[in-house]
């Protein structure tokens, strides 16, 4: 059984964005019932993994461990702005290492982006809960996946042996849903 879990979340247009074509995630993205739901998930998880741009803007958020994906250093190295935070180059030492560093060795990572941290895990996942706003198009904006808009982030998530669980309604009025993929872990 491994010690660490691997939980993605993400909230994404219509069309698989995650942010616009200035890389911001713009406020037709931001919705109460999915940030409600992101923060209590966010509470509950051991450690934070996201790139430069992605961060969770929370009142809890400097309280959370984390690590930060990033080519600035050779391979971890404690954020000199963030005593809560590791700075991990993945081409310099292994996630163990860096989660070691960070001093989680086992609970529940929650990788928040951007897109190529999302691409890291995609084989690791054992959950990844994709926030769909269906009624928002972002034309030119950030994919949430490398592959996306060829293939759509549903596609890439069964791509790589996740199955789609019941979606739940977050926020009626603009059918915002969010989607837990889990990993089928009883094929052969």
């Amino acid at each position: 059984m491994p010690a660490l879990r691997f939980e993605g979340y993400v909230i994404v247009s219509a069309d698989g964005r995650l942010a616009n074509a200035n890389n911001v995630m713009p406020n037709e993205l931001k919705f109460e019932g999915d940030k409600k739901f992101f923060s209590a998930a966010l509470d509950r998880a051991d450690l934070i993994v996201h790139g430069r741009n992605s961060y969770e803007d929370q009142p809890s958020s400097p309280q959370r461990k984390r690590i930060v994906v990033t080519r600035k250093v050779r391979a971890t190295a404690p954020d000199p702005t963030n005593p809560k935070a590791t700075l991990w180059n993945p081409a310099g030492a292994s996630f163990e290492t860096a989660s070691a560093e960070a001093g989680v060795t086992s609970g529940t990572v929650a990788i928040i982006g951007g897109p190529s941290v999302f691409d890291m895990f995609m084989d690791r996942y054992d959950t990844f809960w994709l926030s769909l706003a269906s009624r928002v198009n972002l034309p030119n904006g950030e994919p949430c996946f490398p592959g996306v808009p060829a293939r759509s982030p549903q596609q890439i998530l069964a791509s790589h042996g996740l199955k789609p669980g019941e979606p739940k309604l977050l926020e009626p009025d603009q059918n915002v849903t969010v989607t837990p993929w889990r990993r089928d872990t009883h094929l052969p």
